[in-house]
């Protein structure tokens, strides 16, 4: 089964707090960090890696699992298969956290699928930015499962919306059936997907505290 988890990081920017997840954090982790410039980034760094930490410790990890990191703006966002398979069967894994943003036409023209682009056409406003937000955390999530990222063009997969997500067209060499999860975040300000090759993904996103 599919867990995910999210945090608010904005203790992080305290530097008391920080430092106690920094230390907390293996050293490729904390070097990364150290390379970042900004306090939101390297908040964003060491927060996802608490989170995913916290995850291993309530779930009885043992490192082998499959699971992705996502970060946007305040939050950070970790899924991990829990079904305790061992490395070589476990199923992909992607997610994606963003920030619900201004809707840029012009990317979803040149960038997504036609049918998706007219789907996001269709609507005004609030509404719109919620659909090209919503597309793009389910087209990431999935590029992001597949191991392929921003390699793989945007338009080479095709997803319908519903009331669960649907992937009706995908690329050749993935052959496998992959599930969609969508959530939210603060109040709706944020846009959550999930995918996976799992079918097994639990609905809810929990926000975990990440306190001194």
């Amino acid at each position: 089964m599919i867990h995910t988890w999210a945090a608010d990081i904005t203790p992080l920017f305290q530097e008391e707090c920080y430092r106690k997840y920094y230390l907390e954090a293996p050293g490729f982790r904390q070097e990364k960090a150290d390379r970042l410039k900004h306090r939101q980034g390297k908040a964003q760094s060491i927060g996802v890696w608490a989170l995913y930490a916290k995850m291993k410790e309530y779930f009885r990890l043992d490192g082998q699992e499959a699971y992705n990191f996502s970060h946007s703006g305040e939050y950070v966002l970790c899924s991990v298969c829990t079904a305790g398979e061992t490395s070589a069967l476990q199923p992909l894994v992607g997610c994606d956290v963003e920030k619900v943003q201004k809707c840029r036409m012009a990317l979803a023209k040149r960038y997504f699928c036609e049918s998706e682009y007219r789907c996001i056409e269709e609507e005004e406003g609030e509404k719109q930015r919620e659909i090209f937000t919503r597309y793009w955390v389910l087209k990431e999530s999935f590029i992001k499962a597949t191991g392929r990222g921003l390699t793989m063009p945007l338009n080479a997969f095709e997803i319908r919306l519903g009331n669960t997500a649907e992937l009706i067209r995908q690329p050749e060499e993935f052959r496998e059936i992959f599930y969609y999860m969508e959530s939210e975040l603060g109040g709706g300000t944020y846009r959550v997907a999930v995918c996976s090759t799992d079918r097994q993904i639990d609905a809810d996103v929990r926000l975990i505290q990440l306190r001194e």
